[in-house]
C-alpha cells in the first residue's frame, strides 16, 4: 500500500463535520479492498475484516473521518458569506486564507483581511467577524450556496524534506491511513488473529465524538483502539506535552484508558522493535476512546496517536514513517505470535 498516495487522496477530499459524504465514499472504496462487505451506517464507514471466530474477542479500530471547517450562517447584501465554526478553528490564522464553499457546486473564496495600514488592532478575530469574499453578488451566491452548507480550507498536500509532508485534514486522515496500512499487512499475513476486527471511520468527532457514540453502542466491542493524532513538538512548545516527529506512535496512558491494553501495546512495540512514544493524560483523552470506554458495559480502550504539528490548520505536518510505525504496531497487536 502506498501510504503517501492514500493519505494525500483522503486528505484532499473534503469532509467537514456533518458533511463527510464525499470523503466517506472515498474511504469506503479503499476499505472494501480489505473488508468487501464494508458499508456506510449512520454516517460511519464500517467494515469487518476476515472470517469471524465466535471464540475471539471483538476489537474495534476507530479513526475519525471528519475535519474541522465552517458552516454558512448568512449571506450579506453585498455578497459576503458569514460563517460559524465546525470544530476548534485556530482563529489566529484565518485572515487571507483561501477556502472552498461546498454548495450545489464548489465555490472558491478567500477570508477577508483588513490591511495593516487600515487597522489599529492586532486582536484575534472572532468567528463572527469572519467574512468570505467569492467575487459573486448575493443573488448569484444564492443560486449556488444555501445556509448550512459547509466550508473547508482550500489546500493541497505537499512533500517536505525527508519523509515529512504538509496538508490539511491529516487530523485524522493520517489515522485512517494507518488503519488501512495495518489491514494491508493483515491481508498479506498467514498469522492467526487474536481478535475479530471491525473498522470504523467515524463521523463528527470534532463536534463531540458523535459517530463514535453510535459505533460503540452498535458494535459493543471488548477492546477498542482509537487511532488519532496528537501534538508533535515544534519550536516554542513545551516538550513535556508533546511527542516528536519520526519517533513512532504515541501510546496513551490515562486513568480513563485500559492500563492492560497500554502495557500490551508497549510490550508489542518492544518485542517487534517498533519505535513508540508514551503520551500521558491525566483524565479524558478528548478522542473517540472516551466513548468506547463507557459505552454499554465498557470496552478496554487505548489511544494510538500519530504526532502532528500545527493541529487544526491548513499546514499540518506529519512524518510518513509515523503512519507506518502506527500501522505496524496495530498489526502486531492483532496477530497471534504465540
Amino acid at each position: 500500500m502506498n501510504i503517501r498516495e492514500n493519505l494525500f487522496e483522503l486528505s484532499e477530499t473534503a469532509g467537514a463535520s456533518g458533511n463527510e459524504q464525499n470523503v466517506s465514499e472515498k474511504a469506503l472504496e479503499i476499505l472494501r479492498k480489505y473488508c468487501p462487505d464494508a458499508e456506510i451506517v449512520n454516517g460511519n464507514v464500517t467494515g469487518r475484516f476476515g472470517i469471524r471466530n465466535e471464540n475471539l474477542p471483538e476489537l474495534v479500530l476507530d479513526a475519525h473521518i471528519d475535519q474541522i471547517g465552517f458552516i454558512v450562517s448568512y449571506i450579506t447584501e453585498d455578497g459576503f458569506i458569514k460563517t460559524g465554526n465546525l470544530g476548534g478553528i485556530d482563529r489566529r490564522l484565518l485572515p487571507a486564507q483561501p477556502v472552498v464553499i461546498h454548495g450545489k457546486s464548489d465555490v472558491k473564496g478567500v477570508i477577508c483581511s483588513i490591511p495593516p495600514h487600515l487597522s489599529d488592532s492586532n486582536s484575534v478575530p472572532s468567528i463572527n467577524d469572519v467574512a468570505i469574499d467569492t467575487g459573486l453578488t448575493k443573488s448569484e451566491l444564492e443560486e449556488i450556496i444555501s445556509l448550512g452548507d459547509t466550508i473547508t480550507f482550500d489546500v493541497k498536500c505537499r512533500q517536505l524534506l525527508n519523509n515529512r509532508v504538509t496538508g490539511g485534514a491529516f487530523d485524522d486522515r493520517s489515522g485512517i491511513t494507518a488503519v488501512l496500512y495495518a489491514l494491508d499487512l493483515l491481508r498479506q499475513s498467514d498469522k492467526p488473529l487474536k481478535y475479530n476486527v471491525t473498522v470504523i471511520f467515524s463521523v463528527q468527532e470534532e463536534l463531540g465524538e458523535r459517530g463514535a457514540k453510535i459505533g460503540a453502542f452498535a458494535i459493543n466491542p471488548d477492546v477498542a483502539l482509537a487511532v488519532d493524532v496528537s501534538f508533535a513538538h515544534a519550536t516554542g512548545e513545551n516538550e513535556m506535552k508533546c511527542g516528536k516527529l519520526g519517533k513512532g506512535a504515541m501510546i496513551g496512558i490515562s486513568p480513563s484508558l485500559s492500563r492492560r491494553i497500554s502495557d500490551e501495546l508497549i510490550d508489542t512495540a518492544k518485542k517487534n522493535n517498533i519505535p513508540y512514544q508514551i503520551e500521558v493524560m491525566n483524565g479524558l483523552t478528548s478522542t473517540n476512546a472516551d466513548q468506547y470506554s463507557v459505552s454499554r458495559d465498557g470496552a478496554e480502550t487505548c489511544t494510538i496517536s500519530i504526532p502532528l504539528r500545527n493541529m487544526h490548520t491548513p499546514v499540518e505536518v506529519i512524518d510518513l514513517d509515523d503512519i507506518r510505525y502506527t500501522g505496524e504496531l496495530i498489526y502486531q497487536f492483532i496477530i497471534n505470535n504465540s
